[in-house]
């Protein structure tokens, strides 16, 4: 068994149903399901005895605790985390709560039940802690990507949160010799994704007939991954990566927000077109948020050179599959643009037009 913490939300629920497609282990997903974490995302294992699900906080140490002694997993996979850039700057209080307290929570109940473990067991036991490439801060145009060794610039409440996560992590390792890995992804997009992030929220938009909104001009730079491929690539970490090693998983796709956004429209064309013309003439620019990072890029050589990963998907074919997903599920897509969702476009954005405000843009 492996315990899955977060494993509701978009990249946890990929990863789950990856995981349990391909193998017969049980995972244990911990949850505390806020408004990102989404058991419609794994409702067809619902009858799968191969998935336990507990509600529960990475802060309650007692629940954790007795988890960990009832199913003796042989690894920890660390997804829960707050990850809207946008949220942070409103409210940075839930960032530090769970990105760094509930971090060090998890890795303190780890290392006591470790420590508990046979020799055996304790010399095959991981943690493996899933972080963002925006720790490394804002690249400029002509810079190299971020590589394993890029020292630590984070730009955002967000972004630093992760960044204490990750020091936690290897402070972990180095003190107490909590075998440990982690990784940092580039940003991913695919089916279930939260629609606040850029490629949901566009094709949302664009069906629903509400202005697609980007901030600023639209030239921000991104690496974009599948997100299939990012739980190919931590199934292969977990496998075989070296304890106390960090490992960079990109998908080798920089594209500008803009581009993103017209590659989107011109599919929605293709795919679903409407009788007055292109998605394009929906898109609107809007003001650029605070320290708004410039180009985010990955260098994942590593990852291939040592443990043989590579992406599957380019992103012509990732995004197309991403489109049709949305296309053929509606019904996904209305639950959770409803209740707390709705409230905290609200609360921030209450008095706009938030078809027009981005919650985020990446």
């Amino acid at each position: 068994m492996i315990l899955v913490s977060g494993g509701a939300g978009f990249i946890g629920a990929n990863f789950i149903l990856d995981w349990l497609a391909q193998s017969e282990e049980t995972i244990l997903n911990v949850d505390k399901l806020t408004y990102a974490g989404n058991l419609n995302n794994l409702a067809s294992l619902k009858n799968d005895r191969r998935h336990i699900f507990v509600h529960a906080d990475i802060g309650d140490s007692d629940t954790l605790t007795r988890l960990l002694k009832q199913h003796q997993p042989r690894a920890i996979v660390h997804f829960a985390a707050e990850s809207h850039v946008d949220r942070s700057i409103h409210g940075p209080a839930a960032f530090i709560a769970t990105n760094i307290n509930g971090t060090f929570n998890l890795l303190e109940c780890a290392r006591h039940y470790w420590q508990s473990l046979d020799a055996d067991a304790k010399a095959a036991f991981r943690f493996l802690h899933i972080s963002t490439d925006e720790v490394f801060g804002s690249l400029g145009a002509a810079d190299a990507p971020f590589t394993e060794a890029t020292a630590y610039a984070p730009n955002s409440p967000y972004s630093a949160s992760k960044a204490a996560s990750d020091h936690l992590v290897r402070a972990y390792h180095h003190t107490y010799g909590l075998p440990t890995l982690t990784t940092h992804c580039s940003n991913n997009y695919g089916p279930y994704h939260f629609p606040e992030k850029l490629i949901p929220l566009i094709i949302s938009n664009a069906r629903a007939g509400k202005n697609l909104p980007i901030y600023g001009d639209g030239s921000q730079v991104r690496d974009w991954l599948y997100v299939s491929d990012h739980c190919s690539a931590i199934r292969r970490v977990l496998e075989a990566g070296c304890v106390g090693e960090t490992y960079n998983i990109g998908g080798w796709n920089e594209k500008t927000n803009l581009s993103v956004v017209h590659t989107i429209c011109d599919l929605l064309d293709e795919l679903q077109a409407k009788p007055e013309g292109s998605y394009r003439a929906q898109i609107r620019h809007v003001d650029d948020r605070p320290g708004h990072d410039k180009r985010y890029a990955i260098d994942a050589r590593k990852i291939e050179r040592e443990l043989g990963w590579k992406p599957s998907e380019s992103f012509e074919t990732g995004l197309r599959k991403t489109v049709q997903w949305y296309l053929q599920n509606d019904a996904w897509t209305a639950q959770v643009l409803s209740g707390e969702y709705q409230q905290w476009l609200a609360q921030h954005y209450h008095g706009s037009d938030t078809s027009a405000t981005n919650p985020d843009l990446l």
